[in-house]
């Protein structure tokens, strides 16, 4: 597989419109590294969310139909069911994944459908105003939370993608971070893998949950929400492989032959 350096091929050049520190960009950028890498230009469609991702399609030189909010994987389902052949990514944050969309997400789980949700979580609101989301963790501020997050109040923070994970039809879940070099490629490997359950037609959905940065909304510089986020945020949400059902891994296991 070649490697690409510089501005991938499928990464229009234009100037994003994330706030600084931001991991959305990120996140596209290894994406479209990836869309080239693997040559399947010809054959990706994304899902964009609403929220801070909503013009996913103004950077991204592929193919991308826009969703209703929380809407991404029945859309996602609808488009991977009419074209089999595609390679769908799914592109949601958590608000709209974990709120509005908990019950499309976890029933596209169910069901094992063969797409890819990429989940970025920043633990809050983020295009809004930074209101309480549902991964907002115990204690962090949000402008409906002023006094911070207390479980009393409004409950606690939700893992949706290790209740997700329990689900026999998610093939591959697995949590990264983009806080570090090193998690930034721990990152893309995992979203190669996630595409590599489409490309080599594993039965069922694969799941990246991306821990990623918001200093606009946590009041906090970019350096300091990159800090925060190894030290707090990675506490509750622990960056790790969630569950691995790709026959592969199962045959190997069989084997003994385990990595």
């Amino acid at each position: 597989m070649k490697k690409i350096y510089g501005r991938p091929k499928y990464l229009k050049p234009r100037k994003f419109h994330y706030c600084a520190g931001c991991g959305h960009s990120l996140v596209h950028k290894m994406l479209m590294e990836l869309v080239d890498e693997l040559d399947i230009a010809d054959r990706v469609i994304g899902v964009a969310p609403a929220g801070c991702a909503v013009l996913a399609y103004d950077y991204m030189d592929i193919d991308i139909v826009e969703s209703a909010h929380g809407r991404g994987p029945a859309v996602a389902t609808g488009i991977k069911r009419s074209v089999p052949n595609l390679v769908v990514i799914n592109y949601q944050g958590d608000g709209d994944l974990a709120a509005i969309g908990t019950a499309e997400s976890i029933h596209a789980a169910s069901r094992g459908e063969q797409i890819m949700t990429v989940f970025i979580n920043n633990g809050i609101y983020g295009m809004t105003g930074g209101q309480m989301a549902p991964t907002t963790l115990e204690g962090m501020r949000a402008t409906t939370a002023p006094k911070g997050r207390d479980p009393r109040r409004e409950g606690y923070p939700l893992d949706l993608s290790s209740l997700l994970a329990q689900i026999p039809g998610v093939v591959y879940a697995e949590r990264v971070s983009v806080s570090t070099p090193r998690g930034i490629r721990q990152t893309k490997k995992a979203l190669e893998a996630g595409l590599r359950c489409q490309l080599d037609g594993e039965p069922g959905l694969a799941l990246i949950e991306v821990l990623s940065m918001c200093p606009t909304n946590w009041k906090m510089s970019p350096l300091d929400s990159c800090k925060w986020m190894d030290e707090v945020m990675s506490k509750k949400f622990q960056v790790k492989v969630l569950v691995d059902r790709r026959t592969k891994a199962i045959k190997k296991a069989a084997s003994g032959n385990v990595d």
